[in-house]
């Protein structure tokens, strides 16, 4: 580290913005937080206001620097991290969205994709992009807007309309304005972006039929996103640090040599292995991606998607009411011995990695009259893990080297059952860091590498550091004997079984 100060991350996350404020050690001293409503407006649509999430922001970021009692002069940049592939689209002279947010979950661009697939799109896509056609990923959102909003396409082929992924949209308003850019982790979730050639691809928006004049700027990771706008903290301050959520905490999470491996609970579930500067294609469906960019030059990683995991345990309090507070649930998976043979599958919006399977929906299963709320908690929080184990196999058969440890972060990661089940479940040690949301601290240390607080990479790894490691210790047949039962439950909400 070269240089004292303190940097400010942004978390934009799906159902919630968060401000840290780290010092110049990577140790967070206060954090903000506020919910934002969700919108659903069909069978598998979900929305989000783009308004309520740059009010909150702005609120979140005022709120850490306050409750942190440090003078904003002090404050050496901003790194922002987000919700990656939730599209939004606005009028590039006010700034104004010409239509909500349409988040990651969302579904409605399934059948557009289907017909993509079945036209033999799919080899193009991946081949460029690392991804499968899915309505996952940003460019099929971006088209529906573009058609359904009379008037829209014309004005974006005029260049009158921004596209931009959450960081974007916070970009350009929080410097006033000025700045359209992102960087390349978020642009490689677009289905747009060439990976290798690091550069948007035209063939791919001809595909698509997004315009070209309407797509940001695409920086590195650590780069100049350009100043914020005086009125957000007092000062300009830069923000010098951009990525995406689940690549963000892979770079707090220090990933940053080949085989290093970790995943994120939040709303879902996100798995990421450093593959190093070769991209790895996947023989088991899980998706080529960039780990970061630094200087110009992308290092990649493989990544499994799970689309619900804490979203299971808000849809408990929200949904069937069995909890009033996701907490309870550690207590009630260990009030009973097992889940009763009960299986949650939560395909609330489809099945993600290895299965993509958009047409899936959620069940439980086992259920017999001596099951009770405690046996159905506990079967939402396995079926995390058995989703990890998924991603894991799929990753094991591609990356063909050792996977020596699984780093786990987020809001679930606090539950000392689950990552102990975790690593039951996977024979493999769960290493919990010290700061749990690392999210936030890649986006800060992205940010801090930036404008010399640190001095390299080595200064990433030296802010991590262990809380608690769980080492497995179920025995080999019980943890077969569960898996498989899984599996079989998997099957059943299968579409195509």
């Amino acid at each position: 580290m070269s240089k004292a100060g303190h940097i400010l991350a942004i978390d934009q996350g799906t159902t919630s913005s968060r401000a840290i404020l780290f010092d110049g050690r990577g140790t967070p001293l206060a954090e903000a937080r506020r919910e934002f409503p969700q919108h659903y407006p069909g069978d598998g649509w979900v929305e989000h206001d783009p308004s309520d999430i740059l009010r909150d922001v702005r609120a979140v970021a005022r709120g850490a620097v306050e409750k942190g009692g440090i003078d904003v002069a002090s404050i050496a940049a901003i790194g922002i991290t987000n919700q990656r592939e939730t599209a939004v689209v606005w009028d590039r002279a006010t700034g104004e969205p010409i239509h909500r947010a349409i988040v990651w979950q969302d579904r409605r661009t399934a059948p557009l994709c289907h017909d993509l697939v079945a036209d033999g799109h799919a080899e193009l896509v991946r081949s460029k992009t690392g991804l499968l056609i899915d309505a996952y990923f940003s460019a099929t959102k971006i088209a529906w807007i573009l058609d359904h909003v009379p008037g829209a396409r014309a004005r974006a082929e005029r260049g009158e309309l921004c596209f931009g992924t959450i960081d974007s949209f916070l970009i350009f308003h929080l410097t006033g304005r000025r700045v359209h850019a992102t960087d390349a982790t978020n642009a490689s979730r677009t289905m747009l972006f060439d990976i290798h050639a690091q550069d948007w691809d035209d063939e791919l928006l001809r595909l698509f039929r997004v315009p070209r004049a309407m797509l940001p700027r695409v920086l590195d990771s650590s780069d100049d996103f350009g100043e914020t706008d005086p009125e957000l903290l007092g000062r300009p301050i830069p923000i010098a640090g951009v990525a995406g959520d689940q690549q963000a905490a892979a770079f707090g999470q220090a990933c940053l040599t080949p085989g290093m491996a970790k995943s994120t609970y939040g709303t879902g579930c996100f798995a990421l292995i450093n593959t190093g500067e070769t991209p790895v294609v996947s023989k088991n469906r899980l998706l080529t991606t960039v780990a970061y960019r630094l200087n110009g030059k992308a290092a990649y990683a493989q990544e499994g998607s799970i689309f619900v995991a804490g979203a299971a345990i808000k849809w408990l309090r929200d949904g069937i009411g069995i909890i009033t507070h996701a907490s309870q649930t550690d207590d009630m998976a260990t009030r009973v011995p097992d889940s009763h043979g009960v299986y949650f599958v939560p395909a609330f919006v489809g099945l993600g990695a290895p299965h993509w399977d958009s047409e899936a929906r959620a069940a439980i299963f086992g259920m017999t009259l001596d099951v009770g709320p405690a046996h159905i908690a506990r079967a939402a929080l396995e079926a995390v893990a058995y989703q990890t184990r998924d991603l894991m196999e799929a990753m094991a058969g591609d990356w063909g080297g050792t996977i020596n440890a699984l780093r786990v972060d987020g809001g679930m990661a606090a539950n000392d059952w689950l990552c102990q089940f975790l690593a039951d479940l996977l024979n493999m040690p769960v290493e919990r860091p010290k700061v749990i949301e690392t999210t936030a601290l890649g986006a800060a240390c992205l940010a801090a590498l930036r404008v010399g607080v640190f001095d390299g990479l080595e200064s990433v790894s030296d802010a991590w550091g262990s809380e608690r490691r769980f080492d497995p210790r179920m025995e080999l047949g019980k943890r077969d004997r569960l898996y498989d039962g899984w599996r079989d439950a998997v099957a059943r909400v299968r579409s195509e079984r």
